[in-house]
């Protein structure tokens, strides 16, 4: 059977299309049909939830276990980035574990145990100046947090003051400084020990 075709004198095509064959249907023309064939592809979707690993139910769009959105699947070039990038964390974890293992508190220890220190240090030392002084440890702790609130109240009272609201801020903190100071200082007093008349 002869496909029929529109000619000048008969120009509607449907007329012409109930005599055609199953093979009717051609693209109208050669440029739409390389634009129809040339459309990109799709992105490809993940199989596994990178979350959970979980494998994706078909068509689905989020993890069924853990609702995860389900990410596009990754290109041979976003691969080899993210193993290049995976390396690199790698090498920066295994240097940083190095150094901190160089540094431990024990090596240090170690190291500060050679060195020689010259001799008037030993002069600072906690138990040396708690013995100059003849305080007990807690009185001597206090005494230490009493000359550090002093110090704070000097420190403040190098700040200049532009305005006389300012200038009254810089008072108060500093009498707040010399407070705690004296409450320290009386914490020291009080935690003294009172010798024994044996020792006398």
């Amino acid at each position: 059977m002869a496909v029929a075709r529109a000619s000048p004198q008969n120009p509607y095509m449907s007329d012409v299309a109930q005599e055609t064959h199953q093979e009717f249907w051609q693209p109208p023309a050669p440029i739409l049909a390389e634009a129809v064939i040339e459309q990109p592809a799709l992105p490809t979707m993940a199989e596994a939830c990178p979350r959970c690993g979980t494998e994706f139910l078909l068509g689905s769009r989020f993890c069924h276990t853990c609702g995860g959105r389900r990410p596009q699947a990754l290109s041979t070039t976003a691969r080899a980035d993210a193993a290049e990038f995976a390396n690199l964390w790698e090498r920066l974890v295994a240097k940083t574990y190095a150094a901190v293992r160089q540094f431990s508190p024990t090596r240090v220890w170690r190291k500060l145990e050679t060195l020689q220190f010259p001799s008037w240090l030993r002069y600072l030392h906690f138990h040396e100046i708690q013995r100059w002084i003849g305080l007990p440890t807690a009185s001597m702790i206090a005494f230490v947090i009493g000359l550090c609130c002093v110090a704070g109240a000097l420190v403040v009272g190098l700040i200049t003051a532009k305005t006389l609201v300012e200038w009254q801020a810089v008072q108060i903190y500093r009498a707040e400084w010399l407070l705690a100071a004296t409450a320290a200082f009386v914490a020291g007093i009080l935690l003294k020990k009172a010798p024994h008349p044996d020792k006398e």
